[in-house]
């Protein structure tokens, strides 16, 4: 509902549909799998499964492992995880502040928290918990790659969400249950932040999104300026922000699992190099630079910019100007005011705190247990726990925390080369690589396969079933034949009410005569 919130929007309406869609499916497999522990168990409270999970199901069993698929079906669907991730970046046709709770804070990261509610299930069905792991880790790397490339402000964030959340999947699947919601934790704040402040830079725009339209921001907008810094600092895992710590608990207790989680840990540091390129990609281009008109209009009047071009001749009422959709200013259509947060307090009030806990929040799980605040918090969630709860390799710690630092510091190096020093690398390197640039930019294909392959399937089968199925089966069987069926009885009744007295006396003497002779039989 609050996707679509705009419901007047055609590309809202779709964007609320496909979330819907997915999201049952999801739900349908949550459905499932629960049905699967309850036929096995016969109860569904929390403390009852968790006392009998391990008398009820040999380790690794497979119905065991089947019911742990299907809930994380449900898991990746609610948390945007490959394959049910497409509604995610649609979805940020909602409002800014329903992107900047939801899509940062709460629904979003439901499949973290399911994972981790369920953890002695999935520690005990270690085949479905790496299942999970994987999809994390492809996931992470999947939806950063897309965001080196996309050019809306808010679908860049999107896709950070998708790749940070993850990051949780995989530490959650992986028993890395501190850092997992420790970085759940963090993310609320930073990606919170990031979502207002993109919304207060679409304010000054007059609603344009595109980062190729955005440049000199920090001069227009320098509250938004600051926070944008320390939300993208936090995001980029940079020394000493929120994100750093909480990314970095996550990898070191992955890779102490050892084995195979090696390849996780490997793909969670290349999957932060890509964080930091698409989150300082976006910071340059839309506040680095000679300031745009609409940058100009903010710095001379103070007010947003409002496109002219973009107007319904009859009305003057302005457009989406990404969709160029005539939009009007009655309700189901953004009005035509637009308030950014060097003008509202309302926004100031609510981004500072964000602030503040973006940068710092990191201090309550510092490394080498100098604080342990979160560990202690789920130490009696995570007491039963069959794997390392806490595992000790200092000399891992340390290792993760220098090759994080020189990753954030090398790579916003080469980020500022590349986009304010030399801007033209970024084309250059386009011009070099162009089938990674469109597969990257076309999303991985995701859209056009389920286009090609799900929905015009299901359409066609609709169509058939209504050409064909309803009007002959349906219309023509069910309702034609017992219609049909109503009508020759009703025809043979009246045929036998003539009107005539013989008639009706002939009738009655048959009937009796009939049931005489029934009763003669019977007695012989």
């Amino acid at each position: 509902m609050l996707v679509s919130y705009w419901y007047r929007r055609d590309t809202a309406t779709a964007a609320g549909i496909k979330a819907f869609v997915i999201n049952v499916i999801g739900d349908i497999g949550l459905v499932l799998g629960t049905l699967f522990l309850f036929k096995t168990m016969g109860v569904l409270d929390y403390g009852q499964l968790f006392a009998g999970a391990h008398s009820s199901f040999d380790k690794d069993a497979p119905e065991l492992v089947i019911a742990m698929l299907l809930i994380l079906v449900g898991a990746f669907a609610k948390s945007a995880q490959i394959p049910f991730h497409t509604w995610l970046p649609d979805a940020m046709e909602g409002p800014t502040p329903v992107s900047s709770l939801i899509h940062a804070a709460t629904m979003v990261t439901a499949g973290v928290y399911l994972i981790g509610r369920l953890h002695i299930f999935f520690e005990w069905a270690p085949t479905a918990a790496a299942v999970g792991a994987i999809v994390g880790a492809i996931t992470l790397l999947v939806a950063g790659s897309i965001g080196l490339v996309m050019t809306d402000l808010k679908r860049v964030i999107a896709y950070s969400t998708m790749s940070q959340i993850g990051y949780m999947i995989m530490g959650v699947s992986a028993a890395a249950y501190v850092g997992g919601f420790f970085h759940l934790m963090t993310h609320a704040f930073f990606k919170a932040l990031l979502f207002m402040a993109a919304g207060s830079v679409i304010s000054a725009m007059g609603g344009n999104q595109s980062l190729n339209n955005m440049s000199g921001f920090r001069k227009a907008l320098p509250f938004t300026f600051a926070c944008f810094l320390a939300g993208g600092f936090a995001l980029s895992a940079f020394p000493f922000f929120s994100g750093f710590f909480s990314k970095d608990t996550l990898l070191f207790e992955v890779g102490a699992r050892g084995g195979w989680y090696w390849g996780l840990y490997v793909a969670g540091y290349i999957g932060a190099a890509f964080t930091v390129f698409y989150t300082w990609r976006m910071i340059y281009r839309a506040f680095w630079g000679e300031p745009c008109k609409e940058a100009e209009v903010v710095i001379e009047t103070g007010h947003a910019f409002h496109p002219a071009e973009h107007t319904n001749p009859h009305t003057g009422d302005e457009d989406d100007p990404s969709t160029q959709e005539v939009e009007d200013s009655e309700v189901g259509f953004p009005g035509s005011e637009h308030k950014f947060a060097e003008k509202t307090w309302q926004m100031r009030a609510a981004m500072i705190p964000l602030a503040v806990l973006a940068v710092v929040a990191g201090v309550i799980q510092l490394p080498f247990g100098v604080t342990n605040v979160i560990s202690d918090f789920l130490h009696p969630t995570f007491a039963d726990t069959i794997v390392a709860y806490e595992p000790d390799n200092s000399s891992l710690e340390a290792f993760g925390l220098i090759l994080s630092s020189v990753i954030a510091i090398v790579s916003l190096a080469c980020a500022y080369w590349i986009w304010v020093r030399k801007p033209g690398t970024s084309a250059a390197i386009q011009a070099r690589l162009p089938w990674l640039h469109k597969l990257f930019s076309n999303k991985w294909y995701f859209d056009d396969f389920y286009s090609a392959f799900v929905v015009a399937p299901v359409i066609w089968i609709g169509k058939w079933a209504r050409d064909s199925f309803e009007r002959v089966v349906v219309d023509g069987a069910i309702i034609g034949g017992s219609s049909g069926l109503v009508k020759a009885g009703s025809a043979a009744v009246r045929a036998i009410q003539t009107g005539l007295l013989r008639g009706y006396a002939a009738f009655v003497i048959g009937g009796l005569s009939i049931a005489l002779l029934y009763f003669l039989v019977r007695s012989l």
